[in-house]
């Protein structure tokens, strides 16, 4: 159900299974990051119902103090996650977790609350799914990429870039509407 090879893009059509088992990846998360976890969340496309997907779960962690995750390395490697600091960013620690056969399963952010990653992650879930026609066009985009991009996943990623950057930018006008004067 969950798991797509390195570098190349599968799509599946949205599956129900992907909640519970972020639900059930979750609690694991939360048993080995301990009272460091503020909030967990899933996001991407598997959380999105109706937008076909990787088999890849995208997690995103807010913890309270960013300098203690490092202590907490090793018990997210009992759990399989590999930490790719080539992929880190400033106030951003990034894993993977992968399967013996090399398919990836899991991305997982970790983060805090408030910082540029917590909201693009979670404001562009919101969105798409707050949104139909927006999350019906990107299925569509996503469809239409895959054809041309799916054995370069980096390739496929930066052709979505400004697709999610316009939502984005919607996200953050929603968002100082809500909040207004």
């Amino acid at each position: 159900m969950l798991g797509c090879e390195r570098h190349l893009v599968r799509l599946v059509p949205y599956q129900p299974a992907w909640a519970e088992l972020f639900r059930q990846e979750a609690e694991r998360l939360r048993a080995a990051l301990g009272g460091q976890v503020v909030r967990i969340e899933h996001v991407g496309s598997t959380s999105i119902p109706g937008v076909d997907a990787k088999p890849i779960l995208d997690i995103v962690v807010a913890v309270r103090d960013m300098a203690d995750v490092t202590a907490s390395e090793k018990a997210l490697r009992s759990l399989g996650y590999i930490h790719k600091f080539e992929n880190d960013r400033p106030g951003r620690l990034y894993f993977v977790k992968r399967l013996p056969d090399d398919r990836t399963t899991h991305h997982l952010n970790i983060t805090q609350l408030g910082t540029e990653c917590w909201f693009t992650h979670v404001a562009f879930r919101d969105y798409l799914r707050e949104h139909p026609e927006a999350r019906e066009e990107y299925r569509k985009v996503k469809l239409d990429l895959v054809e041309g991009y799916a054995a370069d996943r980096a390739a496929y990623q930066e052709s979505k870039g400004a697709f999610i950057e316009r939502i984005l930018s919607l996200a953050r006008q929603e968002r100082a509407l809500s909040d207004g004067p």
